[in-house]
């Protein structure tokens, strides 16, 4: 009988740790006409970011976007815009946690903004080398990075090695549309 309390006990332990680890770095799976790339959030060291994320996936708002920058060597940035490079609807602006301890390193998932520190909101991109340029400094904001790719690093690396163009005024735009057709949690 004492065996059997211990054995359920530990069940119990077991379970509270894969909830804690499914909460703390939620897994995704990101669909596209290139394949799927699975990334995993860090929930606990940019919580604002992961729960933004976390928004657009569970609404759906990311299907149908496409990987409208390329740049070998650099990023590929998605969740702005559609086929037509017509921009998604999207929630207000977060705050920029960019000085969270993760650093641009290669695969990792950052939030891409413009100019204006505090202005990341539906769009991301995955790291294709180390760029610790785009990390904080003491004088200047980063860019926030909020999980890495933990599968898939082959399809990353083929969204960059597409042949790219400008059109309608965005430069490095594939010439073959990566779409992305499905996203979703998987932990």
């Amino acid at each position: 009988m004492k065996r059997t309390s211990i054995f359920i006990a530990c069940l119990i332990c077991l379970m509270t740790i894969n909830t804690d680890a499914s909460e703390n770095y939620p897994q995704i799976e990101i669909v596209t006409t290139s394949g799927a790339i699975v990334v995993e959030l860090d929930r606990n060291r940019a919580p604002k970011t992961v729960e933004n994320f976390l928004n657009y996936v569970e609404s759906g708002a990311y299907i149908g976007t496409i990987f409208h920058r390329v740049i070998p060597g650099f990023v590929i940035q998605t969740g702005g815009y559609d086929v037509n490079l017509d921009e998604i609807d999207t929630l207000p602006e977060i705050i920029n946690e960019s000085g969270n301890g993760l650093k641009n390193q290669r695969m990792s998932l950052g939030m891409a903004r413009t100019n204006e520190p505090h202005s990341a909101s539906s769009q991301f991109y995955i790291n294709l080398n180390d760029n610790f340029s785009l990390d904080p400094m003491p004088t200047r904001w980063g860019y926030a990075v909020f999980g890495d790719v933990i599968d898939g690093f082959s399809v990353v690396d083929d969204i960059a090695s597409n042949a790219t163009q400008t059109t309608k005024g965005f430069q490095d735009v594939p010439v073959a549309p990566i779409i992305i057709l499905e996203v979703k949690r998987i932990d």
